[in-house]
């Protein structure tokens, strides 16, 4: 159980970082194998391409997870508390409805890509790769507003007057994530 709580709390921002950390690396290295040694990598910029696809569409998720997202909060400054749960329980709702249309079309062209069997030309690995990142991405998104279309289902049934909804669970996550950034410096992680 402990194994699920931590990939819940921790498998964008771990994806992302290896995908972050991968991106920014080949690209350096790139860089400096063109203008320090005068001979470049054919796969680098192919490569970070991929990484970047992956990072958009996890990111997506991430995004959902910490409530992080752009909003128009002109219309929500209308309503009080429960109003805005509601606005936010439909605007959750209708951005559901995309992410799992998202999902489904992005395996559908996926299944396209794949049954070519084409491959990325530098890289040599199947195009499928670089397109299963919107379906994961959105899969992984419709799984986030699930949850937070629960949470916010949770706050309305027990009549709670909070201003900002989503603003006490990110601060308890804005607090672990510190406790666990704190935690990391201790033992020089970071």
């Amino acid at each position: 159980m402990k194994i699920i709580k931590w990939l819940d709390d921790n498998i964008e921002r771990m994806i992302l970082l290896v995908l972050f950390v991968a991106m920014t690396v080949i690209t350096v290295l790139q860089v400096f194998m063109r203008y320090v040694m005068q001979n470049s990598l054919t796969w680098s910029e192919e490569f970070a391409r991929f990484c970047f696809i992956w990072l958009i569409y996890i990111g997506i998720s991430y995004g959902v997870k910490r409530a992080k997202h752009v909003r128009v909060e002109a219309v929500l400054s209308l309503f009080k508390s429960r109003g805005k749960l509601i606005i936010n329980l439909i605007a959750n709702v209708l951005f559901l409805y995309f992410a799992i249309y998202a999902t489904y079309y992005g395996f559908t062209i996926m299944n396209a890509i794949q049954s070519t069997g084409q491959v990325a030309p530098s890289l040599g690995v199947p195009m499928s790769i670089m397109y299963l990142g919107m379906p994961i991405g959105m899969l992984l998104t419709t799984i986030r507003l699930i949850q937070r279309s629960i949470y916010e289902i949770k706050l309305f049934r027990e009549g709670k007057d909070n201003e900002s909804p989503l603003e006490d669970e990110q601060q308890k996550l804005n607090q672990e994530q510190d406790q666990h950034q704190d935690n990391n410096k201790e033992v020089g992680i970071y």
